[in-house]
């Protein structure tokens, strides 16, 4: 999302924050809700175009989420209501804004119970386990099997997790919405930076950091970036030695592999 379609979704999410975070655990209840209405409307052209009709009355298009989620939690159908009287740059963005706040309301149910890193971490520590082995990443991957079968996997793999942390890895598997697994974690490790104000950098090590080595690239992250930074550390021995940082759209990779590489094209050409 973008511009127009950005800030609206801003907007009702900023309304809608003090009444998930008044929710206590039925904030999880709602954002399942908003996510399950995402697959609705990834699924429904016409359901698109109907509430986001820029020449469709707000009251109207109101009316229609009341009348279709009749069953959903008030405070769900609140929030949808909302959205559809929004402006969107175009149809897609709203089913993007209703996913961004239902995960947001995970988010907000793990840390109104004052567990919400251990949600993030346990989700990237699951991505790290996909990441490891091939096999389970192209199973995950498979949408021709049927997404209970792949959310099964989920079950024996993470069974033990924080059921907010297998919920959205369950759903970031059936429903993937043209992402890639790691893709739609790390979104949800983005939001979850985003709400103790802190970005996410993601090292690449070959052994264990130190406390004082992640210290000192917090502090040097710091730095750059003018904000905390949270550190997801990944132990990869193939990397043969160094580190690579990964901080969004950028990375800083200082490894033995990474320089072998550089050094190969070298004499190559």
């Amino acid at each position: 999302m973008h511009g127009t379609s950005l800030a609206s979704a801003r907007a009702v999410l900023a309304e809608a924050e003090p009444v998930l975070a008044a929710a206590g655990k039925d904030a999880e209840m709602i954002g399942e809700q908003l996510l399950d209405i995402v697959s609705i409307l990834d699924g429904s052209g016409p359901l698109r175009r109907a509430l986001t009709d820029p020449a469709r009355a707000g009251a109207d298009k109101a009316g229609l989420v009341k009348q279709l989620f009749a069953k959903s939690d008030e405070r769900t159908v609140n929030i949808m209501e909302r959205l559809a009287t929004e402006r969107w740059s175009k149809e897609n963005d709203l089913a993007d804004a209703v996913e961004f706040i239902g995960v947001e309301a995970m988010l907000i149910a793990a840390e109104n119970a004052s567990e919400m890193q251990t949600v993030a971490d346990q989700l990237f520590q699951f991505d790290r386990e996909v990441h490891r082995h091939r096999d389970l990443r192209i199973v995950l991957a498979d949408n021709d099997l049927p997404a209970s079968q792949r959310t099964a996997v989920i079950d024996k793999l993470i069974g033990n997790a924080h059921p907010i942390a297998r919920e959205l890895a369950k759903r970031a598997v059936a429903h993937p919405r043209g992402r890639s697994l790691t893709a739609s974690l790390l979104l949800v490790g983005d939001l979850a930076a985003a709400r103790r104000e802190r970005r996410v950098a993601t090292v690449t090590s070959a052994t264990p950091l130190s406390e004082s080595q992640r210290d000192r690239i917090k502090g040097l992250l710091k730095q750059i970036y003018g904000v905390e930074v949270q550190l997801n550390v990944a132990v990869e021995p193939e990397v043969l030695g160094g580190i690579r940082i990964r901080i969004g759209d950028e990375i800083f990779d200082a490894t033995v592999l990474t320089r072998l590489s550089e050094a190969r094209r070298s004499f190559a050409s």
